[in-house]
């Protein structure tokens, strides 16, 4: 991710009301707080090859640091409804398939699932499948394919549990630092997997505080990153406990699995996602979290590298408009939206609406009926 950054050796020190407006700029872009300094031994800015902003820990005397490269922002035009699916099917060599409300809704699978992918692998399509939902590992939503009958292999998955370890790897985040999950399993398996230290997530679930007068919490001054993901047992010991280690750890990095403001725990209703305690810990910390999820392009860069595959040759099929439809336009691929989960045809057509995919559908097996009349 890191070997295509052009660096130019700068000493970055950010600090309030700093007279080059540039650095206080994008210190707030990235979510920094303004009374840090970046030295020997703490994080530095620097920029992939992509518009997603990462950090590499350095212990040289002198910073690397670039601009992140802009979005360039286009209008574009209205989204057409899929009409030949074949030559949709023809024009790409992979498609990413969102997993929540497109391949399943809760622990649901939604119907045709099954023929479609068979369909798309007759083809010689490449299928991969990216999940913002943290809750569980690869290997473990490798056995959730399989208890719904579907024949996915474990390096097809890509859950944002993932992209947490895989982004601390690709900035060198030191093996002696810790990280502390606000989160459920899946990234403490991710996280032991990559080989770093943790602390958090479920077990601290019980945990309270008892707010005597003169209370002090004690927190682990060796945590440099906080990750945050999907939670079901979130406390507010997790909240302070996090809330500590980004504020008072010099260089501590807030990451975020994703900001999704819902999800589907069950099919009968949507439910508060990890966007709520991620908002949580920004609230508190007024830092902006580094997002490693969709929409951010850090997933879309892995994928790409790992596979060798050209992004244009990508087709991104996503529920979310904010999430998944983002994530391929800003990755540079075609994009079709379904309608089997959050967005409704209401929303995506509504003039509030600026996000607008190349095509959409209702489901993903529409690629049959689609096929069969357009033979």
């Amino acid at each position: 991710m890191l070997s295509r950054t052009t660096a130019i050796a700068a000493s970055l020190s950010v600090s309030a009301g700093s007279a080059n407006p540039s650095k206080s700029n994008y210190s707030r872009l990235l979510g920094l707080n303004n009374n840090l300094s970046y030295t020997a031994s703490n994080p530095v800015i620097v920029s992939s090859n992509s518009n997603f902003a990462s950090f590499a820990w350095n212990t040289s005397n002198n910073s690397k640091y670039t601009k992140s490269r802009m979005e360039r922002f286009t209008t574009r035009a209205s989204a057409q409804p899929l009409t030949n699916a074949d030559e949709l099917i023809d024009s790409v060599q992979t498609f990413i398939f969102d997993c929540d409300g497109v391949i399943w809704k809760g622990d649901k699978l939604i119907d045709g699932v099954p023929e479609t992918l068979d369909l798309l692998r007759s083809k010689g399509k490449r299928l991969v499948f990216v999940t913002n939902n943290s809750t569980k590992s690869r290997k473990q939503y490798g056995k959730k394919f399989e208890t719904l009958g579907l024949n996915v292999n474990e390096e097809e998955i890509f859950a944002s549990s993932f992209a947490a370890a895989a982004y601390l790897k690709s900035i060198n985040f030191p093996k002696d630092k810790k990280v502390y999950v606000i989160g459920e399993e899946g990234i403490l398996k991710e996280l032991e997997l990559a080989g770093y230290q943790y602390l958090g997530g479920p077990e601290d679930g019980g945990k309270k505080i008892d707010l005597k007068p003169g209370f002090l919490m004690e927190h682990d001054e060796n945590v440099g990153a906080v990750v945050v993901g999907f939670d079901r047992n979130f406390n507010y010991y997790k909240i302070q406990y996090g809330t500590l280690c980004i504020r008072e750890n010099p260089g501590c990095l807030f990451i975020a699995t994703n900001r999704d403001a819902v999800t589907h725990l069950t099919d009968a209703q949507e439910w508060a996602g990890g966007g709520s305690m991620v908002g949580a810990i920004r609230g508190s910390t007024q830092r902006e979290p580094l997002v490693v999820g969709k929409p951010s392009t850090f997933m879309m860069d892995y994928l790409a590298n790992e596979f060798g595959i050209l992004k244009s040759q990508i087709c991104m099929v996503g529920d979310r408009l904010d999430t998944d439809i983002l994530f391929g336009q800003n990755g540079g691929c075609k994009t079709l939206l379904v309608l089997s989960g959050v967005t409704t045809l209401s929303v995506l057509q509504s003039p509030n609406n600026s996000v607008q995919p190349d095509f959409y559908t209702n489901k993903i097996s529409d690629f049959l009926s689609l096929k069969a009349t357009t033979v």
